[in-house]
């Protein structure tokens, strides 16, 4: 992705805090829409399609929280949470329901244009056809996924459709840690929408992974869910 050019959505009910955080990022070069509340967040993110979107806790019609979610239901579009919340456990929920990243207020608004700079940069590959983490590569267009061995081999990975789903989910954001519940809303048939059924599914795709090379890919995180391991 060229971040230079992309589209962030800042939702923020405080007038003021929205136009510096508007006002820094257009200084960099981004091009920016506005919500003051979470139902129109939510309209605008499936309207334009934004590629980025910072998100207050406490908004009007709708938490910053189900927002969240909402979004991650959606799809991957990138989240960094903007709140006066600063403990331990408000950045663990930030964290469990899909944020990317995490700016605590008062913050300084350049920061906040280097962050968005930074996460667009991180999942900047995850909009092409070949997704590669680690040593993992996951074609999308083919559905098929390898292990690439330190000799340049690609060890094929017999898949099933739910273990592609779940491994390409995950590998659109792979810093990001995902919880059962997401991976059973974004990648399980209905019929399968149980959170246990994630860990059946996710342990045959870690085997499947190891025994092709990738070690310690699929991570558990805990309290959280499961992330994977770039170094992997």
């Amino acid at each position: 992705m060229d971040s230079s050019n992309a589209l962030i959505l800042v939702v923020e009910d405080e007038h003021e805090i929205a136009e510096v955080i508007v006002a820094y990022l257009e200084r960099e070069g981004f091009r920016t829409v506005r919500a003051s509340d979470g139902r129109t967040a939510l309209d605008l993110h499936l309207a334009l399609k934004p590629d980025l979107i910072t998100l207050d806790v406490h908004l009007p019609r709708m938490s910053g929280w189900d927002v969240l979610a909402e979004v991650r239901r959606r799809g991957a579009t990138p989240v960094i949470m903007l709140t006066a919340l600063d403990q331990d456990i408000d950045k663990l929920q930030a964290l469990r329901v899909g944020a990317d990243d995490y700016v605590v207020k008062p913050f300084n608004a350049v920061e906040v244009a280097a962050r968005a700079r930074a996460v667009l940069r991180r999942v900047g590959n995850s909009h092409g056809s070949v997704l590669r983490v680690g040593a993992v590569e996951i074609d999308l267009e083919s559905h098929a996924a390898s292990v690439i061995g330190g000799d340049g081999q690609k060890a094929p990975l017999a898949l099933t459709l739910t273990e592609f789903r779940i491994l390409a989910h995950m590998a659109r954001a792979p810093r990001r840690a995902f919880s059962r519940a997401e991976l059973v809303d974004a990648c399980l048939p209905g019929g399968e929408a149980l959170e246990r059924t994630a860990d059946t599914h996710l342990s045959k795709l870690r085997r499947k992974l190891e025994e092709a090379g990738a070690h310690g890919f699929v991570r558990n995180i805990r309290g959280v869910g499961f992330r994977l391991a770039q170094d992997a």
